[in-house]
């Protein structure tokens, strides 16, 4: 782009102040670049996604951005950086902590230990389906589980699917545990998945979407594990031949905005925006459940080996995982609620 923030100026701008400074004091640098007002009173809301431009998140948050400045005249309009334009989701969290970028939509398991109650929804076959997800999400923990991002610095926007996560590799289908031994997998960086992984007796490899494809072709690892959509649009389907159903997570994605960005908004605008937001969810939903098929189908046409697994085996290998979780009381407390509405 000709105009706003690239990664090589918020890295030359930003990353390289917080080198000798806390990450705050790169966000007050940058604090001109995005969410400024100005003479005649309009304002550019930056958002970040490391997916794709045509994935259902990043179609979700540009309907956000068409929404407000319909809705506003243009006085409020949104800049979204897709694709990992302005860094790993990691990176993007922090970002938007400190007000260097307004808004981004992130991986619920890249939020857990910050963020302790979205443990709840990462943990191990918690969901049955994407409809239980559904019903989770839209209702009273969703609503907990957005109120919770108060506590440090930012505000919770609204939940989106993620999809099933299941298995993909290299060498060998899987259909129960013991084909997992020995296999180095990339997980996202997130304890309840590094721990999973472990204890279905591969070596997890926490690292980012973006190194992921080429991990697998220098055989750095064996595979990794996300749902159907992004393992069709980060193309590792080329480098991966066996895809393996385990559904072990349906944990979903958060959108998130900075607490300062959002406080700065009038009263109004803030309820637009937070209405918005939640409106985008029946948008996003209806794009992935269309994208997602038209994903498998491709996949499938590409010559991918997918298998179901002993699901049960499955269960059973991951229960010391969630036995380790029902002693941590807020945990448990919203885990036996999502059980509640399966």
């Amino acid at each position: 782009m000709s105009h706003g923030l690239t990664r090589r100026r918020l890295l030359l701008g930003g990353a390289s102040a917080a080198c000798a400074l806390p990450l705050a004091a790169a966000g007050r640098a940058f604090a001109g670049t995005t969410g400024k007002v100005d003479a005649a009173g309009h304002r550019v809301l930056t958002a970040t996604d490391v997916h794709v431009s045509d994935y259902p998140t990043v179609e979700a948050v540009r309907w956000i951005g068409q929404t407000l400045e319909r809705e506003t005249g243009g006085r409020l309009t949104l800049r979204l950086y897709h694709s990992g334009q302005l860094g790993r989701e990691a990176e993007a969290i922090d970002m938007a902590r400190y007000g260097v970028i307004d808004i981004t939509r992130v991986f619920s398991g890249a939020l857990n230990n910050a963020f302790p109650l979205t443990q709840a929804l990462c943990l191990p076959y918690v969901f049955d389906s994407i409809g239980h997800m559904r019903r989770v999400i839209d209702g009273d923990v969703g609503e907990e589980v957005l109120r919770s991002f108060e506590t440090r610095d930012l505000v919770g926007l609204a939940i989106y699917d993620s999809g099933a996560r299941c298995f993909y590799n290299t060498r060998r289908p899987i259909v129960e545990p013991k084909d997992l031994h020995g296999m180095k997998m990339r997980v996202a960086a997130s304890d309840i998945f590094i721990k999973l992984v472990r204890l279905l007796g591969a070596n997890p490899t926490p690292m980012s979407l973006g190194e992921t494809f080429s991990a697998m072709e220098t055989h750095m690892i064996d595979g990794a594990e996300n749902n159907m959509r992004s393992f069709h649009s980060s193309r590792h389907f080329e480098a991966a031949g066996f895809w393996s159903e385990t559904r072990h997570s349906y944990a979903p994605d958060v959108l998130v905005m900075s607490r300062a960005s959002f406080v700065s908004l009038s009263p109004a605008d803030r309820e637009l925006l937070v209405r918005t937001a939640r409106e985008s969810v029946p948008v996003m939903r209806a794009k992935w459940d269309e994208s997602e098929g038209v994903a498998r189908a491709a996949v499938l046409e590409h010559g991918i080996q997918a298998n179901e697994v002993d699901m049960p085996a499955f269960h059973k290998a991951a229960q010391p995982l969630l036995d380790e979780y029902h002693r941590k009381p807020e945990i448990e407390a919203l885990y036996r609620r999502i059980r509640d509405l399966a």
